[in-house]
């Protein structure tokens, strides 16, 4: 039975249009039309900024409500912002982004590729973790795989899809377990996120103090496909200029015992997360599933 054909989207052509040139500017400038994009849509925004308040409330507890209010500000900013980033990594030749991002611990993702092993490069849902592995690749002279939920067919979503075709060397289905072992098997790094709330394959472990339903897979899919998981974060500094880390293999040194690798990578990411507290993705609903007995805190 053939297929039917994808609905038109007549807005596709001006916004790539807008996304090719957002992708040249200047970073400074960037950085301000983010800023300046956030206040203009603050008010659509007011069911994601109700999440990031929770969320915020659950994970620091210690600041006053001012300070709190002041971070869901900055949240939203660099949230907005990150859909500008988001074209810049789909769309900005090779040459506005040379010099970019400083990278540290090389390295260890060297040393995790010799004898062409594949890397799965575990990392989060940061506002821009798309410009992240495209200054990545530039650095390391080949794109990134990775693997992301493939979104519906409305216009952005497809638009999404195709600039992460363009940025990406594969884009693997977050359920496509066998396309991820086929393109780690080849020798493959590809991006690898499992920070957000999970209904299956998970435990419960503590993420800022709190218990969070978080996949328990990550260390059997290293082992299946025998590579190495390789954390990496990418973080935006002040001078707007990017930093790049990766640290030291967790798979040698984290045993088989899934929930204590799930636990370590909450544990490691609320690190990162509090030098730039701004810079997650606080509008996902990452306490929504619960133990027994405790309701969701989005109701």
């Amino acid at each position: 039975m053939p297929t039917r054909p994808e609905p038109s989207c007549w807005l596709a052509a001006p916004l790539r249009w807008a996304c090719r040139g957002i992708a040249r500017l200047p970073q400074p400038r960037l950085l301000q039309l983010g800023a300046v994009l956030a206040w203009l849509l603050t008010p659509l925004l007011a069911g994601r900024r109700r999440i990031a308040r929770i969320n915020l409330a659950l994970c620091f507890p210690e600041l006053d409500p001012a300070a709190r209010e002041a971070l869901v500000r900055a949240n939203t900013r660099d949230s907005v912002t990150g859909l500008l980033e988001m074209a810049r990594a789909w769309y900005a030749p090779a040459s506005a982004l040379r010099g970019m991002a400083d990278v540290e611990g090389l390295e260890h993702l060297q040393a995790a590729r010799e004898h062409g092993r594949g890397v799965l490069l575990l990392t989060a849902h940061f506002p821009h973790l798309d410009l992240g592995a495209r200054l990545l690749g530039e650095v390391l002279g080949e794109p990134l795989n990775g693997m992301v939920r493939r979104l519906g067919g409305n216009c952005g979503e497809r638009m999404m899809q195709e600039g992460r075709r363009a940025a990406f060397a594969t884009v693997i289905g977050k359920k496509d377990v066998r396309g991820l072992l086929r393109v780690l098997s080849r020798g493959g790094m590809v991006v690898y996120l499992a920070d957000q709330n999970f209904t299956y394959n998970s435990a419960f472990v503590p993420f800022f103090g709190v218990q969070a339903a978080t996949l328990t897979t990550t260390l059997e899919l290293a082992h299946r496909a025998g590579v190495a998981i390789v954390p990496h974060w990418c973080q935006r500094l002040e001078d707007g200029r990017y930093r790049v880390r990766f640290d030291a293999p967790w798979d040698e040194a984290s045993g088989t015992d899934p929930v204590a690798f799930a636990a370590r990578y909450m544990r490691e990411l609320e690190a990162v997360i509090r030098q730039h507290p701004a810079q997650y993705l606080w509008w996902h609903r990452r306490f929504k599933t619960r133990p027994e007995g405790e309701v969701s805190p989005y109701l």
